[in-house]
C-alpha cells in the first residue's frame, strides 16, 4: 500500500475549499431566489420550506481549484498515465454539467432538453481520451473493446479515432451513472454521502499494489473532501440542495474516475449497485407497466419506499450509507469472481429489500 498521509493535505484542502464555497453559494443562492420551492403537485419534494440550490457549483469549483493547484504546482498529477487532456475533459465535462444545471435550477427545463447537458459532458470525457478499451471478464480472460477504430481527422500528426465499442460502452456507462445519482437525488445527504464513500473506495482500490494509481487516488481525494464540504450543509435538515448540476456530477465524476481507475467497472457497479438496481426497475416499471416517460419522477424509489415503510429520512439514509459500505468494502477485499458473486447477492438483497417494504406499507396502511 502506497504512503495515505500524502493525500491528507488535498483532501483537507478540498474540504476547506468546499465548506467555504457551499457557505457563499447558499448565500448567493438566497439571494437571487434560486431555491427549491415545496410543490405538492411534484411528488419527489417532501420539504416544507423553499431550499437554495446550486450546492453542486460547490463541489465542482472546489474540485476544480484543489486539482488545478496540484497540477500547476506539483508533479503529482501528470507524468503517468494520467495526461493534461483527461483533466481538461473531466473539468469541461463538468463546467457544461454546472451550467445545464443552473439553467434548469432557473428554468426547471423538460426533460428532453435536460439532457442534452450529460450528452455533451459524456461526449467531452470521451473526446479526452478516457475510455473503456477492455474489460476483465469475471469467468475468466479479457473483453476488448478497441478492434474498431474509425479515423475521424488529424491535428498536425495526431489522429484522432472513434473506437466504436470502447467509446460506445463509455458513453452508456457515463450516462448510466450521472442518471443513477440524479435519481437518488431524493433524501437529504443521500448522494452526496454515497459519491463521498464511492470516492473513497476508488481512493483505497488505487492505492492497492496491484492496481498503482496515485493520479486516480489523488482526484478521489479531492473529489470526497469537495462533497464532504457540501454534505455538512446537505445533512437533514438541508440548508442546500445539490441542484441538477450537482446531482448529475456526483455520478459524472464516480464514472470517470472508475475508468480510470483501470476500467473498475464492476467496483463501481459494487458501490453503486443498489441505487442502479433501483434506477433499472424504476424505468422497467414505468415503460412497460405504467406506460409513461421514464424520465419523469415520482415517489416510487427505494428511498422513499424506506420513508413509507416508517423510517425517518436520517434512518434511511444511513441504511443506504451502510449497504453501500458493504459492498464497496467487497469491492476492495474480492476478485472478478467474488465481484460478480457479490453483485448477484446485492441484487437478492434488493429484491428482499423491496418484498419487506412493500409488506410494511401495506400493514401501515391497514
Amino acid at each position: 500500500m502506497l504512503n495515505l498521509s500524502s493525500y491528507i493535505i488535498p483532501f483537507i484542502a478540498a474540504l476547506a475549499v468546499s465548506l467555504l464555497l457551499t457557505w457563499l453559494i447558499r448565500k448567493f443562492s438566497l439571494k437571487n431566489k434560486i431555491l427549491d420551492y415545496p410543490d405538492q403537485n411534484q411528488k419527489r419534494k417532501i420539504h416544507n420550506q423553499p431550499v437554495p440550490l446550486l450546492g453542486g457549483l460547490a463541489i465542482y469549483l472546489s474540485f476544480l481549484i484543489v486539482s488545478l493547484i496540484f497540477a500547476l504546482a506539483s508533479n503529482r498529477l501528470f507524468g503517468g498515465y494520467f495526461l493534461p487532456k483527461h483533466l481538461a475533459g473531466i473539468l469541461l465535462g463538468g463546467f457544461l454539467l454546472m451550467i445545464g444545471g443552473f439553467w434548469d435550477d432557473k428554468k426547471n427545463l423538460k426533460p428532453t432538453k435536460q439532457i442534452i447537458w450529460p450528452i455533451l459532458a459524456a461526449l467531452v470525457v470521451i473526446g479526452a481520451g478516457i475510455g473503456i478499451s477492455y474489460l476483465n471478464n469475471p469467468f475468466g480472460g479479457t473483453i476488448y473493446l478497441d478492434q474498431i477504430k474509425i479515423q475521424l481527422f488529424s491535428l498536425g500528426n495526431t489522429p484522432y479515432f472513434l473506437i466504436l465499442w470502447a467509446d460506445l460502452f463509455a458513453f452508456i456507462w457515463l450516462m448510466g451513472m450521472m442518471y443513477t445519482t440524479k435519481f437518488l437525488d431524493g433524501l437529504d445527504g443521500l448522494v452526496g454521502g454515497i459519491t463521498t464513500i464511492g470516492a473513497v473506495v476508488i481512493f483505497l482500490l488505487s492505492l492497492n499494489q496491484d492496481v498503482a494509481q496515485p493520479e486516480t487516488a489523488l482526484l478521489a481525494a479531492i473529489l470526497a473532501g469537495s462533497v464532504l464540504g457540501f454534505l455538512v450543509f446537505n445533512w437533514h435538515p438541508a440548508k442546500i440542495f445539490l441542484g441538477e448540476g450537482g446531482s448529475l456530477f456526483c455520478g459524472f465524476m464516480l464514472g470517470s474516475l472508475a475508468i480510470l481507475s483501470g476500467a473498475k467497472i464492476a467496483t463501481a457497479l459494487l458501490i453503486m449497485g443498489i441505487p442502479v438496481l433501483d434506477v433499472i426497475w424504476v424505468i422497467i416499471r414505468r415503460l412497460f407497466m405504467e406506460k409513461k416517460s421514464p424520465f419523469f419522477g415520482d415517489k416510487k424509489h427505494l428511498h422513499f419506499r424506506l420513508l413509507d415503510a416508517g423510517l425517518s429520512q436520517r434512518g434511511a439514509v444511513l441504511l443506504l450509507y451502510l449497504l453501500t459500505i458493504m459492498f464497496g468494502i467487497s469491492a476492495l477485499i474480492l476478485n472478478g469472481r467474488g465481484k460478480f458473486l457479490s453483485l448477484l447477492i446485492m441484487a437478492a438483497v434488493m429484491a428482499i429489500l423491496a418484498v419487506v417494504l412493500v409488506l410494511a406499507y401495506r400493514r401501515k396502511k391497514i
